[in-house]
């Protein structure tokens, strides 16, 4: 039962859409209705730029880390329960589905990057390493939020490959990592639509 209330409690906890919260209580705008609609950090910076430039960089940084945490504090309860690895790793997979689509927002959600993040932070730090670096590399590079996010999943998934070749620790499989990555990938099928078609915005 332990496991079931820790499941049951890291999806709701994963499903607070911050973004939505923060835009909505400090800069007075819906994100949902505004911009590209969705609730994380680059459509809150977008939104609020043109109106306070300041705090958009605030909230759009705050939006970022509480995403990344509340998904990394879910596993590091689990941990301190003393749960084993193929739970931690259910505890991450239904982290970014809460995030993805919250059950506070009829099961919309934002695109799962900053949380997919925080989880694997904790449970295999150097592909998050991996990923960071390649996200914000590819951000400051060409500033197109979306590819740096795709780019930061697949070089994750690339390096998986290769610092665990035997799958990840503790369940010799990588199959949990791949759900992540997909529900990932799949939330980001309109921009991977707009980047084919040279239509996908940048974040100036």
């Amino acid at each position: 039962m332990q496991n079931l209330y820790l499941y049951i409690a890291t999806y709701l906890i994963a499903g607070i859409p911050f973004g939505y919260l923060l835009a909505k209580q400090f800069g007075g705008v819906n994100i949902k209705e505004e911009g590209s609609g969705n609730i994380g950090a680059t459509n809150v910076l977008r939104v609020l730029k043109s109106r306070n430039p300041s705090l958009a960089k605030k909230l759009g940084a705050a939006t970022l880390l509480l995403d990344m945490l509340k998904g990394a504090l879910m596993v590091l309860i689990a941990q301190f329960l003393g749960a084993d690895a193929y739970v931690l790793w259910m505890v991450a997979l239904l982290a970014v589905l809460g995030h993805c689509f919250s059950a506070f927002l009829w099961f919309e959600g934002g695109k799962g990057v900053a949380t997919g993040v925080g989880v694997v932070a904790v449970l295999v730090w150097p592909l998050a390493l991996v990923a960071l670096v390649t996200w914000v590399g590819v951000a400051k590079g060409l500033k197109i939020s979306s590819l740096s996010a795709i780019l930061a999943i697949l070089a994750m998934m690339a390096a998986a490959y290769i610092l665990y070749p035997d799958g990840l620790p503790g369940i010799g499989t990588l199959a949990p990592l791949w759900i992540i990555a997909g529900v990932i990938l799949y939330k980001h099928t309109p921009n991977i639509v707009r980047l084919f078609q040279g239509e996908e915005g940048k974040v100036a």
